[in-house]
């Protein structure tokens, strides 16, 4: 006589089998669904740090006297300076921060630059992000060096640093 698995037998091992694929695509599903959602927050943070780290950059290693505010409106400045700090690979490069249609702009050149801007100016742009407002403050101290950058953007944190321009710079 041979032994062998009943009809019964096999319905319940590949009902169960079934069950726990199921289980088993839902929490591979849903460990996909994280991933996704943690990569997104941490390509956000690593941007916002980014973005951080050239202004701070750009500030302290200023040259102190380069530094030249327009107050454009209450909610926008344009800031020119000169800085060591460069994202193309330039020698003291003059840095622009500008706001036009509520995205903020970083432009670096090889001479300074005026506002408005003239048509026959060369420079590279950087996109920073969407604002509500871009406004720094100069510290009423000479000595001091010391500027307040804020950064309202619509749709992330916003940015309050406080830099102190470097002696050396």
């Amino acid at each position: 006589m041979r032994r062998g698995f009943t009809l019964i037998e096999m319905l319940i091992s590949v009902t169960i089998l079934s069950i726990m694929m199921l289980f088993l695509y839902k929490s591979y599903s849903s460990l996909n669904h994280s991933n996704s959602f943690y990569k997104k927050e941490v390509n956000s943070l690593e941007h916002m740090h980014l973005i951080k780290k050239v202004i701070f950059l750009d500030f302290s290693l200023a040259i102190k006297e380069s530094i030249t505010i327009l107050n454009q409106k209450k909610v926008e400045d344009v800031v020119f300076m000169q800085s060591s700090n460069s994202l193309h690979k330039r020698y003291n490069p003059y840095i622009t921060y500008i706001m036009k249609n509520s995205k903020l702009y970083r432009l670096e050149s090889l001479k300074p630059l005026t506002y408005p801007l003239r048509k026959d100016s060369k420079f590279s742009v950087d996109y920073i992000g969407e604002v509500d407002s871009f406004r720094v403050f100069k510290s009423e101290k000479e000595i001091a060096n010391l500027f307040l950058v804020h950064v309202d953007f619509k749709n992330e944190d916003n940015i309050l640093l406080k830099i102190k321009v470097l002696e050396g710079s």
